[in-house]
This record gives C-alpha cells, structure tokens and sequence, in this order.
C-alpha cells in the first residue's frame, strides 16, 4: 500500500467512525482495525500538516503597539520596604484586597 493509498484508507475510516456515532474501541473492534493505529491516524489527519516544500526558514519582524498608559502609574511604598507600583484606577480595588490581607 503507498503512502497516498494509507492516507485515504484511514480519511475513510475516520469518516466513517465520526457518522457510526460508535465509541472508537468498538468501531475498531468491530472493523478489525488496531485501536492505536487509528488513535494515530486521527491525530494525524486532524492536525494540519506543513508541506515542506513551502515551509521557510527565517525570521519574522514584529511591531508592538504603542504602550495604552500615558503614565506609569502610582507606587505604594509600605513601612517595611515593600513597594507595589503600577498602580492605576483600573486596578485599585486589587489594592484594596492586597492591603485588607497585610
């Protein structure tokens, strides 16, 4: 059997397992088909496959957006040292939690 033939032999068998509405045990058992060959082969067939012929190595340049926050926000230093900065209105009840917990 050549690679093309095996790949539509198991495109069939996975078609017609998704409408025998049969768990996949008993559709393999009930076909003579080995249960880890077919998990295999569903995994195959259901992840995309990169040709490699157009696969290209590289890289890529990415561009971030500029930054939302127009300011850095405020710092909370405590007695003992510890400092919690970024502290913005979208984020202070956070430190309202944080301090009930101190």
């Amino acid at each position: 059997m050549t690679t093309q033939q095996r790949d539509v032999f198991w495109q069939q068998q996975i078609a017609s397992w998704l409408s025998s509405r049969l768990s996949a045990p008993a559709f393999c058992k009930l076909h003579d088909l080995s249960y880890h060959q077919f998990s295999y082969w569903r995994r195959k067939l259901a992840t995309p496959q990169l040709d490699k012929a157009d696969s290209s190595a590289g890289f890529a340049r990415v561009t971030l957006p500029p930054s939302q926050t127009t300011h850095p926000g405020l710092t909370l230093t405590l007695p003992n040292g510890i400092a919690i900065s970024g502290l913005q209105a979208s984020n202070i009840e956070l430190l309202g939690a944080i301090m009930r917990l101190l």
